[in-house]
């Protein structure tokens, strides 16, 4: 696959605004999922996709791969890799909903806040995960560590070559 396009420096400069979002965003979500964990744990259980063995797994192991995604993009150490997690969870939480508005589960995606406080799952929740999978992919697309961690290990690599 060709990515010449998206190797111009410019879209490290649009990139970065859009990591740092996207890593927000990933940290923000996993804050009450790690605090909360049994309430979570209900919320993943609503949706009745996975068994309930697996629940208790998925509630307490998922909270802590999006912090450490979410730190990861927001300094731009993995970036690409990173993203393409973020890619990967959000696919998996677009069918999650997808399947819940189907069958007319009426559940909050328990995304940001426990059931009894957030407002109900709808269409603009699936509308608003499409958004930042299309940012993921960006990023994946985009070397945008060139201004993070990323870039200061590059950059330090290729002057000790020169050496």
């Amino acid at each position: 696959m060709n990515l010449q396009p998206f190797r111009h420096f410019a879209h490290s400069v649009v990139a970065l605004p859009l990591r740092i979002y996207l890593g927000g965003v990933f940290l923000a979500a996993c804050l009450y999922k790690i605090q909360m964990p049994a309430a979570f744990g209900l919320s993943v259980a609503t949706y009745q996709i996975l068994p309930l063995g697996l629940v208790n797994l998925m509630a307490v192991t998922l909270p802590w791969i999006e912090l450490v995604v979410g730190l990861c993009l927001v300094v731009g150490f993995k970036a690409r890799a990173c993203a393409l997690c973020c890619a990967g969870m959000l696919v998996t939480f677009i069918i999650a909903i997808s399947s819940a508005l189907y069958f007319d589960l009426r559940l909050s995606c328990g995304c940001f806040a426990s059931a009894e406080t957030a407002e109900e799952m709808s269409a603009m929740t699936l509308w608003r995960d499409a958004i930042w999978l299309l940012i993921a992919v960006y990023l994946v697309l985009c070397p945008s560590g060139h201004l993070g961690i990323d870039g200061l290990i590059s950059r330090k690599s290729a002057k000790e070559m020169q050496k």
